[in-house]
C-alpha cells in the first residue's frame, strides 16, 4: 500500500566534490535548512537517499499549530507560523498554507483541565489561542455532533500540504544554487581530529566543512558511526483520506478519537490522535530507562508489538561490511503498512461527530515512522565534540509544522549567526549532561 503521491524534485545533475555545507535529510526539516543556507550564499548540497519529502515530510498529518505545543517547543513555532505565511512567495509556488484555524473540543473534564491549564504557558503573550464557550463552537463547527463544554481555539493555526511543502522548498533551494540530489544516501560523516571533514555517499566524496544531520528516523543510525548516541525510537501512526467533502468543517478539529483537516483537493486528511504502534526493536532495550517517562505518559496510546522490525534494525545496526549495501540504500524511503483498525475507528468516530462524513470514500491509506525522543522535544543543535556537526532530528510528529523554523535555527548553528530563538532546550547534550528528561505533551 504505498504512501501519498509526493511531488516530484528533479535530481541535480552532478554531484559536487566539495560545498561549504552537507545537509543529509530531504524533509521539510533538510529542505528548509538548505534553502536557509542557499539564501545566505553558501554552497550547499542536499542528499536525499530517496525522495525529497518520500518519509514523514508526506506523511503526516498537514497541521501548522501552535496550540497545545510543548512549552519548549512554543517560540520556535510562532517562529515557524511567521516563515509559513510568506511561504509560497518566497518559493514561488502555492504550498497550500492556510490560517483556517485549530479547534479542539472538551469532551470531558479532565481533558479541559488539561487544556486550560495548558493556557499558562502563553499567558501574558501575544498569542491567539484561547478558550471558547459553546456558543463560539457552534458558530465555527454548527453541525459537529458531540458532547462538549467549551474549547481551545487557536484563530492563527492552520494547515499546509506535506505533498507539496518540502518539494517546492526544495526546488527554491535548488533555484538558489543548492545541488539536490535525490536517490544518493550519505553512508558516512568523515571526521578529521574530531571536526567535520566530508561525507562519502554512494557516489562518492563530499569534502565539506559543516553537516547538518536532518534524517528524521535514520538520524540514529548515521550518528552512531561518528561516536554519537541519540536516544530516538519510531512510532508507527496510520493516515487516511477521503474524497472531496461537501459541507465539511473548514477549521481544523481535533476531537475524541480522531483528527480531521481540509485538504486542498476539498477531501480530508483523517487518522487518530490517541492509537499509535510502537514495534519493539533492539534501541527499545537500549533506551528503556530514558523513555520510561514517556512510555508511562503514553501507555495508554501505544499498541507494542515484535515482528521483523526487530530483526531489520538490529541488521541495520550492523556497521556495513566493504562492499557491502548500507541500510540507507536497501531502505529508499520507509514505507510500513497503516493499521486499518486504527483507521477505520478514527472514521467511526468522526463520522458520529460530523455525519455529512458517513457516507464519504476513502481515497487512500497510510502510514509513516515518527522519530521520537525521550521528552518528545527535538534536537536542533551543535555538537560540541564534532565541530561542524548539526542536527536536526527527533522531532517527535510535530516536524511539518516546526519545519521552516527549524530549519532557519538549524541554518543559524551552522553560520554562528544570532539564532532565531534561544536553542538550549533543543540542545543534543542535555541527554547526556544530566539533565532531567521530562515529557509534557507527548507525541
Amino acid at each position: 500500500m504505498p504512501g501519498p503521491t509526493v511531488e516530484p524534485v528533479e535530481s541535480s545533475f552532478a554531484q559536487p566534490q566539495q560545498a561549504d555545507v552537507v545537509v543529509v535529510g530531504g524533509g521539510i526539516v533538510g529542505t528548509s535548512t538548505a534553502l536557509e543556507l542557499a539564501e545566505r550564499g553558501l554552497s550547499v548540497v542536499l542528499c536525499e537517499k530517496g525522495t525529497v519529502a518520500g518519509e514523514q515530510s508526506s506523511r503526516n498529518w498537514g497541521w501548522v499549530r501552535l496550540s497545545r505545543r510543548d512549552p519548549r517547543e512554543i517560540d520556535l513555532m510562532a517562529a515557524s507560523i511567521r516563515l509559513w505565511e510568506g511561504m509560497s512567495e518566497r518559493v514561488g509556488y502555492d504550498v497550500g498554507y492556510r490560517q483556517c484555524g485549530v479547534l479542539v473540543p472538551f469532551y470531558d473534564d479532565r481533558f479541559r483541565t488539561e487544556n486550560i491549564k495548558w493556557l499558562d504557558y502563553i499567558a501574558g503573550t501575544q498569542h491567539r489561542v484561547a478558550a471558547v464557550d459553546n456558543a463560539r463552537v457552534r458558530e465555527l463547527v454548527p453541525d459537529m455532533n458531540l458532547d462538549y463544554d467549551g474549547a481551545l481555539y487557536s484563530p492563527t493555526d492552520g494547515r499546509a500540504e506535506p505533498q507539496k511543502a518540502a518539494p517546492a522548498i526544495a526546488r527554491a533551494a535548488r533555484a538558489r544554487g543548492a545541488a539536490v540530489l535525490t536517490g544518493c544516501a550519505v553512508r558516512r560523516i568523515e571526521t578529521e581530529g574530531g571536526a567535520v571533514s566530508g561525507v562519502v555517499t554512494e557516489r562518492g566524496r563530499i569534502a565539506c566543512d559543516a553537516v547538518v544531520v536532518a534524517g528524521g528516523a535514520w538520524s540514529r543510525l548515521l550518528l552512531r558511526d561518528v561516536g554519537l548516541a541519540l536516544p530516538q525510537l519510531k512510532v508507527l501512526n496510520s493516515v487516511l483520506r477521503t474524497e472531496p467533502v461537501d459541507g465539511g468543517p473548514e477549521v481544523t478539529v481535533r476531537g475524541p478519537g480522531f483528527s480531521v483537516r481540509k485538504r486542498a483537493d476539498g477531501g480530508y486528511t483523517v487518522s487518530t490522535l490517541a492509537s499509535n504502534v510502537y514495534d519493539l526493536t533492539p534501541d527499545s532495550f537500549r533506551f528503556f530507562r530514558q523513555f520510561m517517562p514517556a512510555l508511562k505518559m503514553e501507555w495508554r496510546s501505544m499498541s507494542p508489538r515484535i515482528g521483523r522490525r526487530f530483526v531489520e534494525e538490529w541488521r541495520d545496526l550492523r556497521p556495513a561490511r566493504p562492499g557491502e549495501t548500507s541500510p540507507y540504500e536497501r531502505t529508499r524511503i520507509l514505507d510500513p503498512e497503516p493499521n486499518l483498525k486504527m483507521g477505520d475507528r478514527a472514521m467511526a468516530r468522526l463520522s458520529e461527530a460530523f455525519p455529512v462524513f458517513r457516507d464519504v470514500k476513502i481515497a487512500q491509506r497510510w502510514a509513516g515512522l515518527i522519530d521520537v525522543t525521550p521528552d518528545a522535544v527535538p534536537v536542533i543543535s551543535t555538537v560540541e565534540s564534532r565541530p561542524g556537526l548539526v542536527v536536526a532530528t527527533g522531532f517527535s510528529g510535530h516536524g511539518f509544522g516546526l519545519g521552516p523554523g527549524a530549519g532557519r535555527l538549524a541554518a543559524d548553528l551552522v553560520t554562528g549567526e544570532t539564532p532565531i530563538v534561544d536553542p538550549s532546550a533543543f540542545r543534543f547534550s542535555r541527554f547526556s549532561d544530566g539533565s532531567k528528561i521530562v515529557p509534557l505533551t507527548g507525541v
